[in-house]
C-alpha cells in the first residue's frame, strides 16, 4: 500500500460547489461545488456572436428606448450609488438585461456576475477572505445555508447545514438574487450581520448575530481512535487536497490501523478532479467514478478512476455525511458506496447533481452556467434531494450544546462491526 505512488495531478478549472460566502466564499457549489462550480473560461471576442435569426428582439429595444424617452427616478436621493454619464447607464442596463435572462433559467445556480461580483468571486477563489464562513444556495426559492465552514465565525454563531436565511440586517430575502445576498452578508471583519433564520424544528425563526472575521479555509485534519480506527476529516476540495489527502492515508497505513473513516459532513465540494483522484486510490483503473451529462449539446465526459487502489478487501471503510456534504463530496461518497468500498452514515446529503462553467462574457464579467448533470456510477443522477445515506442518524441542536457526536459514535461503531 505504497502511498507515494500517486502521481500528482494537472487540475482542470473544474470546482463544483455553491456560493461560500465569506459571504462569498463560491467554492462553488459553491466551496470551494459549489462547490457552488467553475469549469473553465472562454473568452468571447467583440461580434463572436451575433443575434439569432429566429427570435424578435424589438420588444426589448421599444422598451429601451422608452426607457430613455420617459423615464425619471422615483426619488432623487439616494442611498444606493447609481451611474450618472449616459455610456454607464447604458452599461448597467446590458448588464440588467444579462442578468435577466440568467434569471429566466429558474436555474438557483445560474447567474450573471457583473464586475463587482465577479471581482468578488476572483478574490475568493484565491482562499482568502473576510466574511461570515458560509456556503449558501438558493433551494425552492429560499435562501439556503449549505454548509458553514468548520471554526467559521458563523460556525461559532450557531448558523447549521439547512438553515434557511429569511432576512438580511432586516432586509426580507423571499427571491432574492444570490449575488444580492452575498453582497448583503460579506463585510470587514469585526463588523456584524444579523440572520433571521428558520430551522427544521424550530416553530418560529430566529435572529443570529455573526461578527465577521477572516476566514482561513480548512482543508483536512486526521485522527487515530482507540480500537484501530482512523479518522480523515476533509473540509473541502481544493487544488492542494489530493496530496493532503494521500498524506493522511500515508498516516493511516503507518499508524497499524485497518478501519478508515472519512468524514465529508460539512464539505460543500471544490474541485472535480480531487475527488476523482481521491476515490483512485480505492477503485481499479477505468472505474467510472461520474459523468458530466451534456444532454446532447456536447459528448458526454466520463471520468474514470486511475487505478491507485492501493487497499484490500481487509480495509472496513464508512463515509460520514450530512446536509451540508456537496457536490464533490457527493460524487467521492456515491462512487465509494456504489463499488462497495464504504459504507454511508449520517444525513442525507445537499443533492447538487449539476455541473457549472463560468465563461468570460467580457473582460470583467462573466456568466455562471449549468451546462450539465451528474451521472454516477450506477448511470443515475445524483439526485436534488441528496444522497440517503445507509445508515441514518440525526445531530441535534442538544447534541451538539453537550458536546455529543451520535454520527461519529454510530460510523465508529459500525466500522468496528465490518
Amino acid at each position: 500500500m505504497d502511498v507515494d505512488s500517486g502521481k500528482s495531478i494537472s487540475m482542470r478549472n473544474v470546482v463544483i460547489g455553491a456560493f461560500v460566502l465569506g459571504a462569498l466564499c463560491l467554492i462553488v457549489g459553491y466551496r470551494m461545488g459549489e462547490q457552488g462550480a467553475l469549469s473553465s473560461q472562454v473568452p468571447l471576442g467583440s461580434g463572436a456572436y451575433a443575434a439569432p435569426a429566429d427570435v424578435d428582439f424589438s420588444p426589448v429595444w421599444k422598451a429601451w428606448n422608452i426607457i430613455n424617452e420617459k423615464f425619471v427616478p422615483a426619488a432623487v436621493a439616494t442611498s444606493t450609488p447609481v451611474a450618472t454619464s449616459t455610456e454607464a447607464l447604458h452599461q448597467e442596463r446590458v448588464w440588467g438585461m444579462i442578468t435577466g435572462l440568467a434569471g429566466a433559467l429558474n436555474d438557483p445556480y445560474s447567474y450573471f456576475l457583473p464586475p463587482s461580483d465577479n471581482k468578488l468571486f476572483s478574490e475568493d477563489m484565491s482562499g482568502s477572505f473576510e466574511g461570515v464562513g458560509m456556503e449558501i444556495a438558493v433551494r425552492e426559492k429560499i435562501l439556503t445555508v449549505v454548509s458553514p465552514l468548520k471554526g467559521s465565525p458563523a460556525e461559532k454563531a450557531g448558523i447549521k447545514s439547512g438553515d434557511k436565511i429569511l432576512k438580511i440586517d432586516g432586509t426580507d430575502t423571499q427571491g432574492i438574487d444570490i449575488s444580492v445576498a452575498v453582497k448583503k452578508i460579506r463585510g470587514p471583519g469585526g463588523s456584524a450581520v444579523t440572520l433571521l433564520v428558520l430551522r427544521d424544528g424550530w416553530a418560529d425563526a430566529k435572529e443570529i448575530k455573526v461578527t465577521r472575521g477572516v476566514i482561513d479555509v480548512p482543508t483536512i485534519t486526521t485522527e487515530s481512535l482507540p480500537g484501530g480506527v482512523f479518522v480523515i476529516s476533509l473540509m473541502n476540495f481544493t487544488a492542494n487536497s489530493p496530496d493532503l489527502f494521500r498524506s493522511g492515508l500515508r498516516e493511516f497505513i503507518q499508524s497499524g490501523n485497518d478501519k478508515l473513516i472519512i468524514d465529508l459532513r460539512g464539505n460543500p465540494g471544490g474541485y472535480l478532479e480531487a475527488a476523482v483522484d481521491m476515490a483512485s486510490w480505492f477503485l481499479p483503473t477505468g472505474k467510472v467514478v461520474v459523468s458530466e451529462d451534456y444532454a446532447g449539446h456536447a459528448q458526454n465526459i466520463v471520468h474514470r478512476s486511475r487505478g491507485y487502489d492501493i487497499f484490500n478487501e481487509n480495509l472496513k471503510m464508512v463515509i460520514l455525511v450530512d446536509r451540508g456534504s456537496a457536490s464533490a463530496s457527493e460524487i467521492l461518497a456515491d462512487a465509494l458506496r456504489h463499488y462497495g468500498k464504504a459504507r454511508l452514515v449520517g444525513d442525507a446529503t445537499f443533492g447538487k447533481g449539476s455541473v457549472q462553467e463560468l465563461v468570460e462574457i467580457t473582460p470583467d464579467t462573466a456568466l455562471k452556467l449549468t451546462i450539465a448533470r451528474w451521472l454516477g456510477p450506477d448511470g443515475e443522477q445524483i439526485p436534488n434531494t441528496g444522497i440517503v445515506p445507509d445508515v441514518e442518524v440525526k445531530m441535534t441542536d442538544e447534541d451538539v450544546k453537550a458536546g455529543k457526536d451520535p454520527q461519529l459514535d454510530k460510523a465508529i461503531e459500525l466500522v468496528r462491526s465490518l
